[in-house]
């Protein structure tokens, strides 16, 4: 093995001196003034247009060759400036030494002028130059009418604005000096693949009408593409920004593509407006990033980006989502006095912030909402460190609400468990209606066959399974541990239980996040068992002797239910993500045993003794105000308490309130009154309904306080940071 390596080494020592190497491939021809007037003589086509061949040269722009830097500018301009078809510039794998300037090379036109423009635009060079322009003038009269006095804008000259109209090749192209890009309209394409600017370049008030391509550039010194307009597709992606970077008030018409890029030092990228997308994916910020007062029409990706300092998005716009799924985040992420549009969100799965001081800052009870992720695997210490940074920032609420997106998921996961077609036992056919082709079905059958799936993932290791087929069957199946048939289906009833107990948590307190939504779920009980109470009370028989309400008490009954009704109706529409499923949920909880008790009451009929005594009796020493968490629905044995119980008044107006009291009471254990059901002559049935409403009560007494200790700051912070 080591004759071996010693023969491929020496083979390399002779055979790679005779390759060329990249600088001699590409030799570079010093620029003289015979040889720059016979390029501009014989202009080369180049994709439907003539191009002015500088390319792998060297020239020289420097103070001291200021004769033959004089004679390039006019020389060049006055070529490209010829009428007719567009002549363009290709510099690519060119060195140019001292500054470069383009409003010594392009076309002088007034930046607005009347209607005015030069006879050498064609009618659609003249419309790409008027797009801007009328927001260009209201914009510089807005900015000289703040600056300077009325007199003096009269008399000002009218800016004047350089014009490319054919396209610019700096591929590969070196500019030792510095690069002065600004207030200059490219009417056609830029490509500056690869472009070294080590002294920096200035791009302020650029305008771009086609594509422009900056791939793999570096900018070694400072950049400024300050209020730059690029109405086309434009590129960055691999760039280095080694100096400062300003892009404050440039506007994106179409897709930015920053993929890849690294920036050294601070980039300003305030009140920029991204009409397309944003692609940041893969960038690295070693420095501050400012993308303050930005305003994204469409999506942000910010996929496994870097960002080692502070990136600020305060008072920014989202109308599509931003995606920062695998980025990491080392000091802070600031989304304070953002506005997220409806639908709008942050997806984060896989971010990364555990570093001491890492955070992320958002206006309290709206961050929360707009983080999202859309799986509970491989994000569970996400969202703990998640919940952990809005608790230490004492955003209760939005911690809260990660927390009820965590148990979401989970329920989605335990829902999945017990309904989803398990990969490793299910068959051919099961297979094919979750959405596998029949050569997909048998590729998974034969792998498991080998080795179990032990996770969803394994499947994209199978060559007929696609990234599109994956998504598309991954909420409908699983890879479970194969088990013996009797344990496998008592794993299926503790799924069941753990989700129906799970989904009821979500669906009535949105797991102890939103007391509103468990307040509302209390009004609508009360009211409906306070209907059946007085139903069951005061509607006992038509014959022989009508008991009977009368109608004033009929409509004062079903009026204030109606009331309480609706109350809890809205707190349920306004706080809950699905109230009509929640509503069903509380109605097969609550309304099927009492309606079952209410007809076999009816069925049977009542004929017992103390038929015209309601069944309820108020203790008559007090009315106060009370709290009875350990009160029981039933009047004491003990004799002297018993005669404190009096039967309620049947006769009196008011009566109809009892019936809401005890409600309240047997329920809520609160009330004016202590309300308790006879001992005597009392139907089972009766009897039971009201034990049925205590034991829902204290069920919700639990999940209320439950839901108070994690909504109130004080009382959440001492459970939490005990």
């Amino acid at each position: 093995m080591q004759s071996f390596f010693a023969l491929l080494f020496a083979i390399l020592i002779l055979f790679v001196p005779a390759l060329p190497t990249q600088a001699a491939q590409f030799e570079r021809t010093p620029l003289t003034l015979e040889l720059l007037q016979e390029r501009l003589r014989t202009p080369i086509p180049s994709e439907g247009t003539r191009m002015v061949d500088l390319k792998r040269m060297t020239i020289d722009l420097r103070p001291e060759n200021s004769a033959f830097r004089d004679q390039f500018y006019r020389l060049v301009q006055a070529q490209l400036q010829t009428p007719g078809v567009p002549v363009g510039l290709d510099l690519s794998n060119s060195v140019i030494d001292g500054d470069f300037t383009t409003s010594k090379l392009g076309l002088r036109a007034p930046l607005y002028d009347g209607e005015a423009l030069s006879k050498l635009f064609t009618l659609t060079e003249q419309a790409q130059l008027k797009r801007d322009r009328r927001r260009l003038y209201r914009l510089s009269t807005l900015s000289q009418s703040l600056l300077i006095t009325p007199k003096s804008v009269e008399t000002a000259a009218p800016l004047q604005l350089t014009v490319f109209r054919a396209p610019l090749k700096l591929v590969q192209t070196r500019v030792n000096g510095f690069a002065d890009f600004s207030n200059t309209f490219f009417l056609n394409r830029v490509e500056a693949q690869g472009t070294q600017f080590p002294a920096g370049a200035d791009f302020s008030q650029t305008r771009f009408s086609l594509p422009m391509n900056f791939a793999s550039a570096n900018f070694g010194r400072e950049v400024q593409f300050r209020n730059a307009i690029f109405f086309a597709k434009s590129e960055f992606n691999q760039v280095q920004f080694r100096g400062n970077v300003n892009f404050q008030g440039a506007e994106f018409q179409n897709t930015a593509n920053f993929n890849q890029a690294t920036f050294y030092q601070p980039a300003n990228f305030t009140k920029v407006q991204w009409q397309g997308n944003a692609d940041f994916a893969q960038t690295r910020w070693r420095d501050q990033a400012l993308f303050s007062k930005n305003k994204f029409s469409r999506s942000l990706f910010l996929t496994d980006a870097t960002f080692d300092q502070a990136v600020l998005f305060r008072e920014s716009q989202f109308n599509g989502f931003a995606n920062l799924r695998g980025a990491t985040i080392l000091d802070r992420a600031d989304f304070s006095y953002c506005s997220f549009m409806n639908g709008t969100y942050l997806n984060v799965p896989g971010l990364r912030f555990d570093s001491d001081k890492a955070k992320i800052l958002g206006d309290p009870g709206q961050i929360g909402r707009v983080i999202t992720v859309p799986t509970l695997q491989g994000n569970e210490n996400l969202l703990r460190e998640l919940v952990r940074n809005f608790r230490k920032l004492e955003q209760i609420s939005d911690a809260n609400q990660i927390d009820y997106m965590t148990q979401s998921l989970r329920s989605r996961q335990l829902q999945r468990q017990l309904f989803g077609t398990d990969l490793n036992t299910a068959s051919l056919l099961q297979l094919k209606n979750v959405g596998f082709s029949e050569v997909q079905a048998g590729a998974i059958i034969q792998r498991r066959l080998e080795q179990p799936f032990r996770n969803l993932p394994e499947l994209l290791t199978l060559d007929p399974v696609g990234i599109a087929t994956y998504i598309n069957v991954r909420d409908r199946v699983i890879a479970a541990d194969p088990l013996p048939p009797v344990r496998n289906f008592w794993r299926k009833i503790s799924t069941g239980v753990r989700w129906l107990s799970l989904n009821s948590l979500l669906l009535l307190t949105r797991n102890g996040t939103s007391f509103w939504l468990i307040f509302g779920v209390g009004l609508i009980t009360v009211a409906y068992f306070s209907v059946l109470f007085w139903t069951v009370d005061r509607a006992r028989r038509r014959h022989p002797k009508a008991i009977l309400p009368t109608v004033p008490e009929i409509i004062s009954v079903l009026s204030f239910s109606i009331v309480l009704f609706l109350l809890g109706l809205t707190a349920i529409f306004q706080s809950a993500d699905r109230p009509v499923i929640t509503l069903l949920w509380w109605s097969i909880v609550v309304i099927p045993v009492p309606l079952i008790l209410l007809g076999l009451l009816y069925r049977q009929g009542r004929y017992h003794s103390l038929m015209e005594t309601s069944y309820f009796a108020e203790e008559g020493t007090l009315r106060q105000l009370r709290i009875l968490i350990g009160r029981l629905p039933t009047i004491p044995r003990y004799p002297l308490f018993r005669e404190r119980y009096l039967p309620l008044l049947w006769d009196r107006r008011w009566n109809w309130l009892n019936y809401f009291d005890f409600s309240f009471n047997n329920f809520l254990r609160f009330g004016f009154n202590d309300i308790r059901v006879r001992d005597e002559h009392l139907p089972s049935v009766v009897s039971i309904l009201v034990w049925y409403q205590w034991s829902l009560g204290t069920l919700y007494i639990a999940l209320l306080l439950w839901t108070l200790s994690r909504t109130i700051p004080g009382l959440n912070l001492l459970i939490y940071f005990k």
